[in-house]
């Protein structure tokens, strides 16, 4: 693995990207805190895992929802999952849920017509959000780890994926699936977010001074 890789791989304790989402979901538990048991969150994207590896796959009071294109049997007594489009959550209630949670899910789910469509579904069904997703200008792609890969023209980012791997995505020798597998990754800027989410408090994650995501926090309940 590169070193880029291991600063932005997150699933080694002394990484940049796992001081980030330790960092992040600390803050979301201390808004979590704040919420009366019991406590229904709605995870779209996530996994039971994701949660383990925080320490919170058992806390007190707090169901949560897992929704994935693919159901995965849950483990724990806490989790349930559904296979479900974020886009369309047609089986879900208004303000079903008190809470909903989604990490860096939110820049694949298509273009912003299709984000704008997951973001009324979040805030439709969900009392309270907290929502993060990676900066389209921070300097490094993050799924990519190419500097600046969000910024060339399709036909040389195409090129470079049909020659090697990059970052977390492997090569794909076939043009037309690379230029798939590259749009299906739709980054955000600041600015689009709060047109998503315009209620929400906008939280900055940031690194040597750039910010590296954003998140869309909203716990006022009340004035929903």
């Amino acid at each position: 693995m590169s070193a880029l890789g291991h600063i932005a791989d997150s699933g080694r304790d002394a990484s940049l990207a796992a001081a980030c989402r330790r960092s992040r979901f600390a803050l979301f538990l201390g808004l979590l805190s704040g919420v009366p048991r019991p406590v229904r969150i709605l995870d779209v994207g996530g996994t039971e895992g994701f949660w383990a590896m925080m320490g919170a796959a058992d806390l007190p009071g707090v169901e949560v929802l897992l929704l994935n294109l693919r159901a995965a049997p849950p483990t724990r007594p806490a989790f349930r999952s559904l296979a479900g489009d974020a886009r369309n959550m047609a089986g879900l209630a208004d303000r079903s849920f008190d809470v909903v949670f989604s990490n860096s899910v939110l820049e694949h789910v298509g273009t912003f017509d299709d984000q704008k469509r997951a973001a009324a579904e979040m805030r439709r069904v969900g009392r309270r959000y907290f929502i993060q997703t990676p900066n389209r200008y921070f300097p490094l792609e993050p799924h990519f780890l190419f500097p600046f890969f969000q910024f060339l023209p399709m036909r040389w980012r195409v090129a470079l994926l049909t020659r090697r791997s990059l970052g977390w995505v492997a090569r794909e020798p076939d043009p037309a699936a690379a230029r798939r597998r590259i749009a299906g990754i739709r980054l955000l800027t600041g600015r689009e977010l709060r047109e998503l989410f315009p209620e929400a408090a906008l939280r900055r994650e940031r690194f040597c001074g750039l910010t590296k995501s954003f998140i869309a926090c909203y716990f006022h309940a009340a004035s929903r």
